[in-house]
Parts: C-alpha cells; sequence; structure tokens
C-alpha cells in the first residue's frame, strides 16, 4: 500500500481536534489514518507547537529526500571535455572506463541536456531521408543478391573478413570517396579514386586489394549504384565475392551507413570537392574514428579489435 501523506487541512483537523480533546485513536479512525500517524502529530501539538509548526517542519524535512545531486570534479569535467572533443558520447565515456565518472551514462547524458556540458558537442541523431523515400539513381541490372551471400556464408554475422562498401559524394556531385567497413571489427577504410566513374573506382579497388593476400577479405556488400559496374573484374582478379543489397534499403547496409554519416561529420562533408583534398588526409579521417572505442565492441576500438585478428604488418596496408 503506497504510504499518502497528510495535507495541511488534515494536520489542521488533527489541531482541532486536539484542542477538543478527542483521543488519537478515535482521531485515526475518523480520518481514516494510522495510529502512529496521529500520534505523531498530536505528540508535537504537546510540545507547544502549532498546525503551521508541523507544516514548516515537514517541508524541511522534504528537502533532505530524494537522491542528491552529483557533482563532478573539476578533473572529471575537463577529462570529458576532451573526450567529446575526440567524438567520445557519454556512453563510451562511462563505458570504457578509463577514467572513473561517479555517475551513470544516463545521468551523464541529462546533464549534457541541462546544459551542464555543451550538447552541440555530441553527434547529431536524425533520419537523413524521410520513410517511405524512393531512389531514383542508377542501379545495377545484374548483381548477386543478399539470398546468394547467405548460401556461400551461413556465418556471416560472426565471420571476419567482410566487408560492407559505398562511395560518399563530394560537391556538385564531381568526385567521390570510397568507403569500406570490415563488419566485426568495424574498421573503416575510406579510398579515392580519380573519378566517379566505374573504371575508376575499379581501379582504386584493385590498388587497394592489391595489398593483401587473397582470401584475407571474403566477400564485400555495395548498394546498387552504376560505380560498382565493373564489379565482376575485381571479384575475379581478387577472388573476393561481391554482392548487392536490394535497392532503397540502406537498412541491408547499416553498418557503412552509419559510418558514413560519421566520416561526413568528421572532415568530409558534402561542401568537399574531394578532387582538392589528398588521400592522406581521407585516411587521417577515417584513422580517427578508428581510434574511438565503440560500446558494440565492447568499449574496444576498431583498431584494437582488428589487430586481434591480424598482424601489425597488415594493418598498415589498410592506411
Amino acid at each position: 500500500m503506497t504510504y499518502k501523506h497528510l495535507t495541511i487541512d488534515e494536520i489542521t483537523m488533527i489541531e482541532s481536534y486536539f484542542h477538543q480533546k478527542i483521543k488519537p485513536v478515535t482521531i485515526a479512525k475518523r480520518m481514516c489514518r494510522a495510529i502512529q500517524t496521529i500520534y505523531t502529530v498530536v505528540n508535537f501539538f504537546k510540545q507547544g507547537f502549532s498546525a503551521i509548526d508541523y507544516w514548516n517542519q515537514y517541508k524541511e524535512n522534504k528537502k533532505k529526500c530524494g537522491r542528491k545531486r552529483i557533482e563532478l570534479s573539476d578533473s572529471d569535467r575537463q577529462y570529458i571535455k576532451e573526450k567529446v572533443a575526440q567524438d567520445w558520447t557519454p556512453d563510451v565515456i562511462i563505458g570504457r572506463q578509463e577514467h572513473t565518472i561517479p555517475c551513470s551514462m544516463r545521468t551523464l547524458y541529462r546533464k549534457f541536456s541541462h546544459g551542464e556540458f555543451d550538447v552541440q558537442t555530441l553527434p547529431l541523431k536524425g533520419k537523413r531521408k524521410p520513410n517511405g523515400h524512393q531512389e531514383t539513381r542508377g542501379k545495377q541490372t545484374f548483381k548477386r543478391t543478399l539470398d546468394d551471400r547467405i548460401a556461400h556464408y551461413p556465418d556471416f554475422k560472426e565471420e571476419f573478413g567482410h566487408l560492407e562498401g559505398d562511395t560518399i559524394v563530394g560537391v556538385h556531385h564531381k568526385s567521390a570517396v570510397i568507403t569500406l567497413v570490415e563488419r566485426v571489427s568495424k574498421v573503416i577504410i575510406t579510398l579515392k579514386p580519380k573519378g566517379r566513374k566505374a573504371k575508376d573506382i575499379e581501379e582504386a579497388l584493385n590498388h587497394w586489394f592489391g595489398r593483401f593476400p587473397k582470401h584475407f577479405f571474403k566477400s564485400i556488400t555495395f548498394d546498387c549504384g552504376k560505380e560498382f559496374s565493373n564489379w565482376k573484374a575485381v571479384s575475379n582478379q581478387h577472388d573476393i565475392d561481391i554482392f548487392f543489397a536490394d535497392p532503397g534499403t540502406p537498412s541491408q547496409r547499416a553498418l557503412n551507413e552509419h559510418s558514413n554519416g560519421l566520416l561526413r561529420r568528421d572532415g568530409l562533408p558534402k561542401s568537399t570537392d574531394f578532387r582538392d583534398i589528398s588521400q592522406e588526409f581521407i585516411s587521417s579521417v577515417s584513422s580517427h574514428r578508428n581510434h574511438i572505442p565503440r560500446k558494440s565492441l565492447k568499449y574496444r576500438t576498431p583498431i584494437e579489435v582488428f589487430l586481434s585478428y591480424v598482424q601489425d604488418a597488415i594493418y598498415s596496408n589498410l592506411i
């Protein structure tokens, strides 16, 4: 049964009964209250206090109820600001446990929403396209579907070496960057082709895959853009399976789509002309993201997880 506090009207009524010398047991029955509750108020009145005095005391005691506000030290606040500047979220700051913060992840998020920290420094949320959006760009006329991928790789979700790929386009659609994400480690790879045509994409992929032993990467899942029209040549040359998601369903390549959004935010926005920037800069953007811990990796970084599967020498080929 939920306990209900006395109201000021009830306290005044008890005071009236008290001055009429009515017994606490009778008062309790009339007011449908516990006898001990009535005795507490009556004993207070016997000390010469009034109903107003009891109410004022109740309000003072009420202020002491509930959880005390968590105050962060200067070192805690400085650490949080430094990590947020490195694109760490409150979830990662608490979960990584490099520095003990005396609050939960939810409490830290509330501190941002209440203005204790600049909420604008956190990653933005929202949909890039509305529900029901229909893709109007060119699509592949022949492709290997995700049903084929399931048949070839039944352990696809847990197996290392499967990539998701796409391109992000620069200003005026004159340039592009190829983005690849390894599904298990979530390592992001960014490549700069000479242009946006299928031949340019093919050459960039051939050059990059040539750094690795065959069968190191098992498959790639692209969207249906025409820039991947030369997929057969890449697949045959490097003995890697290439599949395509269904048209208009970015959720089938959710990791790659999410990674593209992070790259846009970190230094490759739509207003960029990728012809004017170097491969070194493009790689540095993905490297920055690869060194940020992620909750889905148990607060390890993508690079840490990737290196648990490969040698350092192979990792150097990613850059």
